[in-house]
């Protein structure tokens, strides 16, 4: 028994380094990998021709759940730690545009701002309580 687990243990390690190198694996980021492979280049952005925004979005988010997703103006906005993907209407299609937290808050405040904290902010604007606390 003892020799298959030197064994095993270097097999986990080695899965581990692997899962670990490749890119789109944590979970509260935005799949850009995945949505450059399932969606072709419009300068920039990305564009689904055929499919409109909430159903673009839906599989963005069943892909990699998002940690939040609002829907503002026909645009489907969906917040992850440090992104925010704004799937918007186009020519019949989408586009699905991908901005930094900061930028796309920035941007889409209009949209986003009274759902989604500000950037760098806590999220619910309360600094503590009592004598000396949250200054």
């Amino acid at each position: 028994m003892k020799p298959a687990r030197p064994v095993a243990c270097a097999a986990l390690a080695a899965a581990l380094l692997l899962t670990g190198c490749s890119g789109d694996n944590d979970a509260r980021e935005v799949p850009r990998g995945w949505i450059a492979k399932e969606y072709g280049r419009d300068g920039l952005d990305y564009v689904d021709p055929g499919d409109g925004p909430s159903k673009v979005a839906g599989e963005i988010d069943d892909h990699r759940s998002a940690v939040s997703r609002t829907t503002s103006g026909g645009r489907v906005f969906l917040r992850y730690r440090d992104d925010i993907v704004a799937v918007s209407p186009h020519l019949g299609g989408s586009r699905i545009e991908i901005d930094d937290y900061r930028d796309g808050y920035n941007r889409w405040h209009s949209h986003v701002g009274h759902v989604w904290p500000a950037p760098g902010s806590s999220g619910n604007g309360f600094r503590g309580g009592g004598p000396g606390s949250g200054k």
